[in-house]
């Protein structure tokens, strides 16, 4: 339950500005691999090893599509699999040095990529994107822990 009803039609406002500029930033990104695999190794970044089926789960694709994405992504070196040490029936996606690299190069592409444009708004503009900062961070926790629910 929200804490403030906003207005719908700021809501649907300020959610079309937020998906327009997520879209072109995606947009932006190197094409070297595809978004799922990118956003796989981004979920393995953030949450840590996961078994195959969270993963399939998380990021809305069947599990025989993650397990030939994991196939690809561990024959490029960037994840690997492990035992779980808690059940060894368990096999668990972790990520490498070199997955974990490429998480962080592609990420700050796009920092830097916001950097300049950022650089070309006026004062006024960029105060009120600073005041806006705690907002926005709660809106990507919102979305990461939205993202995380099982999917019904």
């Amino acid at each position: 339950m929200s804490r403030h009803d906003p207005d719908p039609g700021a809501s649907a406002a300020i959610g079309a500005a937020l998906y327009a500029l997520a879209i072109r930033a995606v947009r932006r990104l190197p094409r070297d691999m595809s978004l799922t695999s990118a956003a796989t190794l981004a979920t393995l970044e953030r949450t840590g090893p996961r078994r195959i089926t969270d993963l399939a789960a998380v990021e809305g694709v069947t599990q025989p599509a993650m397990t030939t994405l994991v196939r690809v992504m561990e024959e490029s070196g960037l994840v690997e699999r492990r035992g779980d040490a808690s059940d060894k029936r368990v096999t668990l996606v972790c990520l490498t040095e070199a997955g974990a690299s490429y998480v962080r190069t592609r990420r700050q592409q796009g920092v830097h990529a916001f950097e300049r444009l950022i650089g070309e708004l006026t004062g006024d503009e960029v105060e009120a994107l600073v005041a806006a900062l705690p907002a926005l961070q709660h809106l990507a926790e919102l979305e990461s822990r939205d993202r995380e629910r099982p999917k019904q």
